[in-house]
């Protein structure tokens, strides 16, 4: 078995974490993602208080990982979504849904969505993270 960091270089670079971990044992590869909020390339969050532009780029980043892993969206196997205003996010449910399609198409992984007091960065209003596997 082998592991490794999988940190793109068109993303912030990481400061005491890893974008993704890789694990490969044999053929089977699974991609472990970290959080990914609406981070631009600097690690400034994009879209400061535009929930549905901040999923659009987080989902745009993890989308840079999976690339960077010789993966795609359709190798995502589940998805965790936190967000500081579950009432935002029924809002924003339809334009939600144009997103997830511009970015993953018809794939639709596990996926859970959790509603928290705060996230790291206070401009972030989501964050998603989640596991591929190849």
């Amino acid at each position: 078995m082998s592991k490794r960091p999988v940190n793109p270089a068109d993303l912030a670079a990481p400061i005491g974490f890893a974008h993704a971990w890789l694990v490969e044992h044999g053929e089977q590869r699974t991609l472990y993602l970290a959080g990914q909020c609406g981070y631009d390339h600097a690690g400034v969050v994009e879209s400061k208080g535009d929930l549905v532009a901040q999923l659009d780029k987080a989902l745009e980043n993890i989308g840079s990982i999976l690339r960077e892993a010789e993966m795609s969206f359709a190798d995502v196997v589940q998805l965790n979504f936190y967000v500081t205003s579950r009432d935002d996010y029924a809002r924003a449910r339809k334009e939600f849904g144009k997103v997830w399609r511009r970015h993953c198409g018809k794939h639709y992984p596990g996926m859970a969505m959790f509603q928290v007091v705060s996230l790291f960065d206070p401009e972030a209003l989501i964050e998603v993270q989640g596991i591929a596997a190849s």
